[in-house]
């Protein structure tokens, strides 16, 4: 494997453990409450409203793990089967890097302006990342004819 698919699997992983990361943080907000029984299961059964709002916080930041990271996942495995260049290692390591920004924001001062725009620079270059893969698979294709 090439530098660039290494540095690619990299940038995959961390957003990975950006998510492990962040249900661990949500486990050593809850457990705590329902062990002290502070919070009933009952009443968390079906509904989020009696969490904290720093339990809800971080529920809500590994929720948003699994919106746009999806997406990196398919693009990054996609140019992993192309082989991947330099400009998408950079896409993905900024896109990644938005992630922890948005993630450290939501977890702690939960401001909402400079949380949209960490989401909005991620998905810019998300967005970036889509149109690279779109333009190599449509040079992949007429080259293949």
């Amino acid at each position: 494997m090439t530098g660039n698919g290494l540095l690619i699997l990299l940038a995959l992983w961390v957003e990975g453990a950006l998510s492990l990361c962040l249900l661990w943080w949500m486990g050593s907000l809850r457990v705590p409450l329902i062990m002290n029984g502070k919070i009933a299961v009952r009443d968390i059964a079906l509904s989020r409203e009696p969490w904290p709002d720093k339990a809800k916080q971080a529920a809500n930041a590994f929720d948003n793990q699994f919106q746009l990271p999806v997406l990196l996942f398919v693009a990054g495995f996609a140019v992993l089967y192309l082989g991947p260049t330099l400009f998408e290692v950079v896409l993905a390591w900024l896109f990644v890097l938005s992630r922890i920004v948005h993630a450290a924001i939501h977890v702690t001062s939960n401001h909402v302006i400079r949380r949209f725009w960490a989401y909005v620079f991620g998905y810019g270059v998300l967005i970036a990342f889509w149109l690279d893969l779109l333009a190599r698979l449509l040079v992949a294709f007429v080259g293949s004819r």
